[in-house]
């Protein structure tokens, strides 16, 4: 892969993060009301005590606001909407798949050969049916290269994992791997950059974005987190 094509990887990324990801969890921050949480009254005074010393409103809307906006809503939506920059990076490495079941073809940078690959977000993010469902679309692929006489081996078909460490894959991940190649995170970037560094070259520049685009998200949470101490205040408690 050469200089522009990374240049274009890292663009397209940020442009993804930029029009879909940030735009979602700003949305999922404004929308955010006292109701949409399921509150264990035990625990979300235990953990407003432990973050911030005391019970009061505005701590237990810190122990409700925090995990909710850094951590579910956006793994939510980066989850869901994955296959948007799945689909550009096949658009920007020229190798958009036609095969049933296969994200991209691409020349893998470390031993020449062409890889048909189904792209998945992280470590984490199959369950058994898709386990299954990978596992018989490259039964399906092997079936084709003999017919029409592909010069096809077993480990030019992968499962890409965007993100993650390889010690990190689930179980279903691992009965992929008895048959097939499974490269998380840097090993998949590498395989399809040829850079050892790009995995982490791809994550600082979605950082950037939100300096680029001047978000100050700060300022977003501290407003929501004064709304949601005002309902716990009006409700009496939690």
């Amino acid at each position: 892969m050469n200089e522009k094509q990374k240049k274009s990887i890292i663009k397209s990324g940020k442009e993804f993060f930029k029009t879909t990801i940030i735009p979602n969890h700003v949305k999922t921050l404004e929308n955010l009301k006292l109701k949409d949480f399921k509150i264990n009254p035990f625990l979300v005074n235990y953990l407003a005590a432990f973050l911030c010393g005391d019970t009061t409103p505005m701590s237990l809307a810190k122990a409700l606001v925090y995990p909710r906006i850094l951590g579910t809503s956006i793994n939510t939506s980066f989850g869901q909407n994955i296959q948007i920059f799945i689909s550009n990076l096949a658009e920007i490495t020229g190798n958009a798949s036609g095969i049933d079941g296969i994200d991209i073809e691409f020349i893998d940078a470390l031993d020449g050969r062409r890889k048909y690959c189904q792209c998945k977000a992280g470590p984490q993010t199959i369950n058994k049916d898709d386990t299954a469902t990978i596992l018989g679309h490259f039964k399906h692929l092997i079936g084709k290269s003999r017919l029409d006489k592909m010069p096809l081996q077993l480990d030019d078909l992968i499962v890409g994992i965007l993100y993650g460490e390889p010690n990190e894959i689930s179980a279903n991940y691992k009965i992929i791997k008895e048959h097939y190649p499974v490269y998380c995170g840097a090993d998949f970037w590498e395989h399809l950059t040829g850079d050892k560094n790009f995995y982490n070259k791809l994550a600082k520049a979605f950082g950037e974005v939100v300096e680029e685009e001047q978000i100050d998200g700060t300022e977003l949470i501290r407003k929501k987190i004064a709304e949601i101490a005002k309902e716990i205040e009006e409700k009496g408690a939690l």
